[in-house]
Formats: structure tokens, C-alpha cells, sequence
């Protein structure tokens, strides 16, 4: 598996695990598998679903942010990588 980082969270919701993410390369659809945190000592999820002023998307892409709803906790500037097969 290969890792690509698409971008970063810039904020983060603890009682309701979502996480803000920022992209700065790249996309991320709903369906694709993610890691958060460093290359290799994060934890990985497949993307359920999305939202942008709380209405769903499929996709983010450069320069747009979103919410993302997250299986474990995690921390302002964590890194998102998308996980290529």
C-alpha cells in the first residue's frame, strides 16, 4: 500500500468525533480508505460520508474543506493520507 497526503485536520469535535479536514493535494470521495495521523503510526478508516455546511458530498478536493464523521480520536494538524492500492 502506498500513502498520499491529501492534507490535514484543522479542527477537531471531541464529543462528536468529527474531525475538519483541509485538502491540499489531491481528493478524497466517499469510499476511499484514509490513514490519519504520521505515515505508518495512525489508524486507517474507509470514508462513510462527508459534509460542507452540513449538507453531504461525495468529494473534496484541493483548496476545499470538510467535515468528516471519525472511527478514533484525533488532534488539530494531524496529517490525511489516502491510502492507494
Amino acid at each position: 500500500m502506498d500513502y498520499k497526503k491529501v492534507g490535514k485536520i484543522i479542527h477537531y469535535f471531541n464529543k462528536i468525533q468529527v474531525a475538519v479536514i483541509e485538502i491540499a493535494e489531491g481528493e478524497v470521495k466517499v469510499g476511499d480508505q484514509i490513514m490519519i495521523g504520521e505515515e505508518g503510526s495512525g489508524f486507517t478508516q474507509v470514508v462513510n460520508s462527508m459534509q460542507i455546511d452540513h449538507k453531504p458530498i461525495d468529494v473534496v478536493k484541493k483548496g476545499e474543506e470538510a467535515g468528516l464523521k471519525l472511527d478514533q480520536q484525533a488532534k488539530e494538524g494531524d496529517s490525511v493520507y489516502l491510502i492507494v492500492e
